[in-house]
């Protein structure tokens, strides 16, 4: 055997040791308009915020329920797309998208975001509305770097970035909203973006 063909081999060794350990048919397309649903989704929660007047709202109000609808959409939205975007590039490759280690991707990603989720509306009950923004940039960095060991690396940078906007956001609540749409929408297209011409166009 030719030295050509060892390190061959050991490429693919490589490459084989590398699709059973982490899941890569993350779409980059997927966060790009996952940042547009979510700068969509925050473009009609000002506005119906701008339609009440105040800074703030409660939680027995119509604009409240009107919000969390709003969020439920854009979340069903990025869910939905990044599933089909997911799959149809796993397919592509030749990749399972349903075994055992995107259920522990799935599992990773899941559980401190429905523990964000359920805390945050713990907080709203007590109408302790300032650090909303804070604490879900927070669990959902926090979701992204737990996960990220079961697929792209690169997601870790994502979730670095979430968690430190989260941390400047408690700093300053008053602000937000406007930290939640760098957050959730700027920084997924720009995530999303360096993704795709990264991995997707290959």
């Amino acid at each position: 055997m030719s030295q050509e063909d060892y390190l061959k081999d050991i490429s693919e060794i490589k490459t084989l040791m590398r699709k059973s350990s982490r899941f890569i048919s993350l779409s980059g397309l997927s966060g790009i308009l996952a940042g547009i649903y979510a700068l969509i989704g925050a473009a009609v929660a000002y506005w119906l915020f701008s339609l009440k007047g105040d800074d703030y709202i409660v939680l027995d109000s119509h604009i409240f329920r009107f919000v969390v609808l709003d969020l439920l959409i854009v979340g069903i939205l990025s869910i939905g797309t990044g599933i089909f975007l997911t799959t149809k590039k796993a397919n592509k490759n030749g990749e399972k998208t349903w075994d055992a280690l995107t259920k522990r991707l799935l599992a990773s990603f899941i559980v401190p975001l429905a523990a964000g989720g359920i805390y945050t509306l713990i907080i709203l009950s007590q109408q302790k509305y300032g650090q909303t923004g804070a604490l879900m940039l927070l669990f959902y960095g926090l979701a992204l770097l737990n996960a990220s060991k079961y697929t792209l690396g690169d997601i870790k940078y994502l979730g670095y970035t979430q968690i430190l906007l989260g941390l400047i956001c408690a700093i300053y609540p008053i602000y937000g909203f406007w930290f939640w749409v760098l957050g959730f929408g700027v920084m997924h297209i720009v995530y999303g973006a360096a993704m795709y011409y990264k991995y997707d166009r290959k």
